[in-house]
């Protein structure tokens, strides 16, 4: 791996104020970013990167490219639920195995964010429809982790409700329609209407990212204690496995697109793991799963490997083709 590229990652400001959160927590610190503040960062990050990426969408033609990144990334998201699950059930029950296969193989938006930032600090460019990929990720894992709920667990809370329900959810989740939406906008919008609000969508964008995972930071570490009870297996499942399917989508995409900016979106999106939209729909669909479990396993483990030693492992796995 090259060494300046995992340095100059680990030493990103924004990473930093990760570990400053993590640091602050650790050390029962009283500094605390307010809920309404945090949501508020959360939504403007979403909104940046969706109306970019709709922007971008809207300068460029419609490609079989962009046909097949979209199908691809309809593949990952239902191949890694399927087989992460049959790993999981044996020692963790199907209720938890099913939860933690729908976190694994749905996407991490704020991962997808912080990937956007490494890639602006490697001076490389991504597709705007892979905000597009990102958005269509999320329901299909739900999807078959219920699927596999029910085929597994006659006496499960899967069995009694439809997925429909869980597709509407999906979709209408905060984070989704926020992002999505704001994509179609960026597409339609007027180009010169659009550079009025650039200063807001781009000058201001890793300020406020540093903020946001200064807060993530503080939520990891207190959440990371919750599943201690669980031991090692979770703790490896949660590095192994993203760093698995984050290298070989890494490799594989070159099938897909030989540009390396969205070769690396696709790959972290298939390492990132959703704390946010799945345990919303879990609570429907598996509320005999511990959350404690699988939102700590895809915040407190995932989500810090992969903005340091993931998202490095990537880009040079990308580089050696």
């Amino acid at each position: 791996m090259d060494i300046h590229l995992l340095l100059s990652n680990l030493t990103n400001p924004t990473l930093l104020f990760f570990l400053l959160g993590v640091t602050a927590s650790l050390l029962k610190s009283d500094l605390e970013i307010p809920a309404s503040t945090s949501k508020f960062i959360s939504l403007y990050l979403l909104f940046s990167i969706g109306f970019k990426g709709g922007q971008e969408l809207a300068h460029s033609p419609f490609t079989w490219e962009i046909l097949f990144s979209l199908l691809f990334g309809l593949l990952i998201a239902s191949f890694i639920p399927f087989y992460t699950f049959f790993i999981l059930k044996r020692r963790l029950g199907i209720h938890n195995a099913g939860a933690i296969a729908a976190a694994y193989g749905s996407v991490s938006a704020v991962t997808f964010v912080a990937a956007a930032s490494f890639l602006e600090a490697e001076q490389l460019h991504f597709g705007g429809h892979m905000v597009a990929v990102m958005a269509l990720m999320e329901a299909p894992a739900i999807i078959i982790g219920v699927v596999l709920l029910r085929r597994y667990d006659n006496g499960s809370d899967a069995q009694k409700t439809s997925l429909g329900s869980l597709v509407r959810h999906s979709l209408t989740n905060s984070s989704v329609l926020m992002i999505l939406g704001s994509l179609i906008i960026g597409l339609i919008a007027d180009s010169k209407q659009a550079e009025g609000i650039k200063p807001f969508t781009t000058d201001i964008f890793k300020g406020f990212l540093a903020i946001f995972l200064l807060e993530m930071g503080m939520v990891t570490a207190s959440r990371f204690r919750a599943f201690r009870q669980y031991g090692w297996f979770v703790s490896l499942f949660a590095v192994l496995i993203p760093a698995l399917n984050g290298s070989i989508v890494a490799l594989c995409s070159i099938w897909i697109t030989t540009d390396p900016g969205n070769r690396f979106i696709f790959a972290i999106l298939a390492a990132s793991a959703s704390y946010i939209a799945v345990p919303a729909a879990m609570r429907l669909a598996a509320p005999e799963a511990d959350p404690g479990l699988y939102v700590p396993m895809a915040l407190g483990v995932t989500f810090p490997f992969n903005i340091t030693l993931g998202m490095p492992l990537y880009m040079f796995l990308i580089t050696l083709q």
